[in-house]
């Protein structure tokens, strides 16, 4: 019912959930915490966030929330369509600094589970394009931080300057970031 797919960085992991469709549209589980536990996919999702960005090249990232507050989240699109970015930020990590992207639509159903210590960020690629992820700890303004966008090398296939948050454009770069994860290989 699920098809999992490793990415080329330890723990971080690519789900794409079957569709049962007919002549009215589809159904999709797009977590099941029993099935997801027999994969060793043990979360407690305590938040759901959804939000709009309503122009194209409207990039959000790369954020993270340090502990006690860290955060796993499972991403989809909603509607519209979007490059979803993860960078390991966990500190003696094989693949530190390393990102992975993918793009996610409504119609392609795809989704990323990124474990605590990743930096998470995307980019729109359509206007009013809907990101909805779910978070394994509530929202924590003390341990909410951001990490350049343009520092950790991603190719985010921007048409026009990105638009951007105030937050967002003030982050400091990578190379500045005092990582508080661990990386428990």
């Amino acid at each position: 019912m699920l098809d999992i797919t490793p990415t080329d960085i330890p723990d971080l992991l690519v789900l794409t959930p079957k569709r049962h469709g007919d002549a009215r549209g589809f159904f999709s589980e797009s977590w099941n915490r029993m099935r997801m536990a027999e994969h060793g996919l043990d979360y407690d999702f305590v938040q759901d966030n959804h939000s709009l960005s309503r122009s194209t090249d409207t990039l959000r990232g790369l954020h993270y929330q340090s502990p006690p507050h860290a955060q796993a989240k499972l991403v989809r699109c909603g509607r519209g369509r979007l490059y979803d970015v993860a960078v390991d930020v966990r500190q003696g990590s094989p693949t530190y600094g390393r990102w992975f992207g993918i793009e996610m639509t409504f119609e392609n159903g795809v989704q990323l589970m990124i474990p605590a210590g990743f930096l998470h960020g995307f980019v729109t690629r359509e206007p009013d394009t809907e990101i909805i992820y779910k978070c394994t700890d509530v929202y924590a303004p003390d341990c909410d931080g951001a990490v350049k966008w343009d520092s950790c090398g991603i190719e985010w296939g921007l048409t026009g300057q990105p638009v951007l948050s105030d937050k967002d454009a003030a982050a400091p770069p990578l190379d500045s970031f005092d990582t508080p994860f661990m990386w428990k290989g």
